[in-house]
């Protein structure tokens, strides 16, 4: 029986790292090629902002429908049918790039967002005593996705020769890992489990997470960090490519923001559940950020490596904070995948604008002065959210 149970552990870990592994590797994949992607797709500068921000737009209008389905037809099915979703969106916008781009984008984006939402609830109920390693490690692995797709876009698109089929290429490669992740997470498609305490009141609870002050300071520290994350990620490729690195170089250095996202996002879980509140752990991972931000921003690009390492440590400990908070500031299963849906589907929302206002700034101004002056003053108010994010406290269950 001890056998069995370490099994099934550890069958269920490994799943939940398979499918952290495919949570940004279809967006990190793209910002490196995103002036080959606009002249082979004929794309302009906005229209590259609203790809660029989809994705993220998807997260918040989509992530308020995973705990109705959870509760339906369990958490389990959910998230394998999430797995189809992000595969079959991929492939689609690869076999016809001028058609299907934003389609395949949106269903892919859809799978994703419902990833989002119901593993760090899964995590809470399914392995309570080990959640912050759990936490911890499902952030590794989604880092690690990150990194390799970012670190393989500009390389795996010239071995293709460049051009309209390396375009298709780069644009559904990942499908291939989702499918994996599928076969991995098959195991637990046998358990029908849903949240505690189902039924319309439960089915509200999201909805009414906005009467209580701590779910409305969780919900802006988790939309301003991811903001910022994905401004970044989308956009300092190109403003590293406008400074004169290479295409390969700045994709590099966005893989080097992803490794720095995986040693925080790894190390800050464990520590934030040894501790009685986190509030000086979000303020040193806020100075760490803003350090990374103006230092990738304005100083040389000769140092760009390790302001963007730098500017990964702030925003990997950021993101951890913010999904421990939705786990931390509920008293049970049940209310944290309420509080996670309303986190996430309003703060998705806010950090939608991140890459479309950035995009839009740059061609506005030409430069990338103005658009980092708000990235810095962004950061000053994710400092203020998420200092009363890390008080002790909890929301009210229901």
């Amino acid at each position: 029986m001890r056998i069995s149970r370490a099994a099934g552990g550890a069958l269920l870990a490994a799943g939940i790292l398979a499918l952290a592994v495919n949570l940004r590797s279809m967006i990190t994949g793209l910002p490196p090629l995103f002036p080959e992607l606009g002249s082979t797709l004929h794309i302009s500068a906005a229209g590259l902002a609203i790809l660029a921000a989809t994705p993220v737009l998807c997260f918040g209008l989509f992530s308020g429908t995973g705990a109705p389905l959870s509760r339906r037809y369990g958490e389990e099915r959910v998230l394998a049918s999430a797995l189809v979703l992000l595969a079959a969106g991929m492939l689609l916008r690869s076999l016809a790039p001028g058609a299907l781009l934003f389609p395949g984008t949106i269903i892919a984006s859809t799978g994703i967002a419902l990833m989002n939402v119901l593993l760090p609830s899964l995590v809470k109920r399914r392995m309570p005593d080990r959640a912050g390693l759990i936490i911890g490690l499902y952030l590794l692995a989604l880092s690690v996705g990150a990194i390799t797709a970012s670190a393989l876009a500009v390389p795996v698109y010239n071995a293709a020769g460049g051009g309209p089929w390396a375009v298709r290429l780069t644009l559904g490669l990942w499908a291939g890992p989702a499918v994996i992740a599928l076969v991995i997470w098959l195991p637990q498609v046998r358990y029908r489990t849903v949240p505690e305490g189902s039924g319309a009141p439960r089915a509200a609870g999201a909805l009414a997470m906005r009467r209580h002050a701590l779910a409305w300071q969780i919900t802006l520290f988790m939309g301003l960090q991811s903001l910022s994350y994905y401004a970044a990620i989308s956009w300092f490729p190109t403003m590293f490519r406008d400074r004169g690195a290479s295409a390969g170089y700045a994709g590099t250095l966005l893989a080097l923001l992803n490794l720095g996202n995986a040693v925080t996002a790894l190390a800050v879980p464990v520590l934030a559940q040894r501790l009685r509140d986190q509030r000086q752990l979000a303020v040193v991972a806020m100075a760490v950020t803003a350090a990374g931000l103006a230092g990738a921003g304005f100083a040389p690009i000769g140092v760009a490596p390790e302001f963007m390492l730098l500017l990964g440590f702030g925003q990997g400990a950021t993101l951890a904070l913010s999904i421990y908070f939705t786990m931390a500031r509920a008293p049970d299963p049940g209310t944290a995948a309420s509080l996670s849906a309303f986190v996430q589907g309003i703060g998705y929302l806010i950090a939608s604008l991140g890459p479309l206002l950035i995009g839009l700034l740059h061609t506005a101004t030409g430069g990338w002065s103005a658009p980092l002056a708000v990235l810095l003053g962004i950061a000053v108010l994710e400092l203020i959210t998420g200092w009363l994010s890390g008080r002790a406290r909890t929301v009210p269950a229901g």
